[in-house]
């Protein structure tokens, strides 16, 4: 049940973004919309009334405030329900001035209307029935995508991807749930409901799917964010030059003085769909310089964060001894089963030919590439695209948010509870705790428990008109 409701205004804002443009669309929901725009709208063909304008249908004419001119406006009617909030909802599409839009506004909350708190719409989309909570939190996520891979998984979620994931589970469990509340009430009589058997069984189903979606949270959220990538290496090997040459702009000063990059430099750039977030790194070696030195630490704490390790080394200067070393420092990220270490041999520009021993030295992915002359940078940006499908989850169900993440969390620990009571003959009572508890976690992330805590911070999150 929600648990949840709210007051029946008329509310109105501006759905598109601050600022000027050739068109602004304003938003009413609410029973007084119609009434309140009709009073305000004279179309430039038939008159308009409650009883002869219809829905989804575009009506030209102009916005008045009695005998002022406002603007030429076009209106839209969606009548209840067949519209975002189920609501009667007006849209009125006006020139993109500010003055205009705000003037609009103002003069509708004159006539009745109330100003729309941040995500009231689509809370009352969710309270009404049109979306489940996890579908009204991916309509943000689609409006903050900015690559095709996020736009994707906010579409793929906005249409119920984890929801009908999560209610199926859900309905198992609750179908489980209530024979064991069954056994509570005749427990005195000693009988079993529940088939034991078949109960491991849906255990061990259900921790597979949990576990299943939680492994997905990290590729989800290094999509939502942006797939980041650390550019790291020894002092003048090029690693300012390969971040110009792959963003194609001179974002990092280039110098062959050693130490020019003394903290981190980023910027995102969309590749194959892929929003990459590339950090190019003070270079790794000693120095008796303070803010280098914290330069090059903080150099570390990137390749904790980074999900993509690219080690550049300059190939007109590399040995067998130099790689072994790299290997050995970087071992435990380029054992880690989360991230890639990919060798850039650059400057290739500087060799006649390749050392004869240069199959011999490299363990790991490397590309050979000049970042001066922009040579083969498409072959590294290849590698990343076939990196990140790697990475990829194979189904399209990727949890991306967190809140979705922490509730799965706590629904497999509880459903890893209710599978070590059964084991130690743990009391039907308690083990009936831990089901409840995985069902309350599941049912937050769909919307089937909530609270007004939990809502107001998320709508609260969203853009105002949205």
């Amino acid at each position: 049940m929600k648990s949840v409701s709210y007051n029946q205004d008329t509310i109105v804002a501006v759905a598109t973004p601050p600022g000027t443009g050739a068109i602004s669309v304003i938003r009413l929901s609410g029973s007084k919309s119609l009434t309140i725009c009709l009073n305000l709208f004279k179309p430039v063909s038939k008159q308009l009334t409650i009883n002869n304008i219809e829905s989804h249908k575009l009506y030209l004419g102009y916005f008045v405030d009695g005998d002022k001119l406002i603007d030429e406006v076009f209106i839209t009617y969606f009548k209840s329900p067949l519209s975002y909030t189920t609501e009667d909802v007006i849209e009125i599409s006006c020139h993109g001035s500010e003055f205009i839009q705000q003037k609009i506004v103002e003069v509708l909350i004159n006539a009745g209307a109330r100003a729309a708190e941040p995500g009231e719409f689509t809370l009352r989309a969710f309270l009404n029935g049109r979306l489940d909570l996890s579908q009204a939190e991916a309509v943000a996520d689609l409006i903050a995508s900015q690559s095709a891979s996020s736009h994707q998984m906010a579409m793929n979620q906005m249409r119920g991807g984890i929801s009908e994931k999560i209610s199926l589970l859900r309905k198992k469990l609750l179908d489980f749930a209530s024979l064991i509340e069954l056994e509570l009430d005749f427990s005195e009589e000693d009988v079993e409901f529940a088939n034991r058997e078949q109960f491991f069984a849906l255990i061990t189903e259900l921790k597979n799917e949990l576990n299943l979606l939680i492994s997905s949270f990290s590729m989800g959220n290094v999509i939502k964010q942006g797939i980041p990538v650390a550019i790291i290496g020894k002092p003048n090997v090029g690693k300012s030059t390969l971040l110009n040459a792959i963003l194609n702009e001179e974002k990092a000063i280039v110098s062959e003085i050693p130490g020019t990059t003394r903290d981190a430099i980023e910027d995102t750039y969309i590749i194959g769909g892929y929003r990459f977030r590339f950090i190019d790194t003070a270079g790794l070696r000693q120095s008796d310089d303070i803010v280098e030195n914290i330069g090059i630490e903080r150099t570390y704490d990137k390749i904790r964060q980074a999900t993509i390790i690219l080690y550049v080394c300059d190939i007109s200067n590399i040995s067998n001894e130099n790689v072994a070393k790299v290997l050995e420092e970087f071992k435990h990220y380029i054992q880690d089963e989360s991230k890639h270490f990919i060798f850039v041999a650059n400057k290739i520009d500087q060799l006649s030919e390749l050392p004869s021993h240069i199959k011999e030295i490299f363990e790991l992915d490397t590309v050979f590439v000049s970042a001066k002359r922009k040579e083969n940078i498409y072959l590294l940006t290849d590698i990343l695209i076939n990196t990140v499908k790697k990475f990829n989850i194979t189904n399209d169900i990727i949890v991306s948010n967190s809140r979705h993440y922490q509730a799965l969390f706590n629904a497999s620990s509880a459903i890893e509870q209710v599978e070590a009571g059964f084991n130690n003959n743990v009391p039907t009572d308690l083990i009936a705790i831990d089901i409840r508890q995985a069902l309350h976690e599941l049912g937050t992330i769909t919307g089937e428990i909530t609270t007004d805590e939990l809502l107001g911070n998320i709508f609260g999150k969203f853009c105002i008109g949205k």
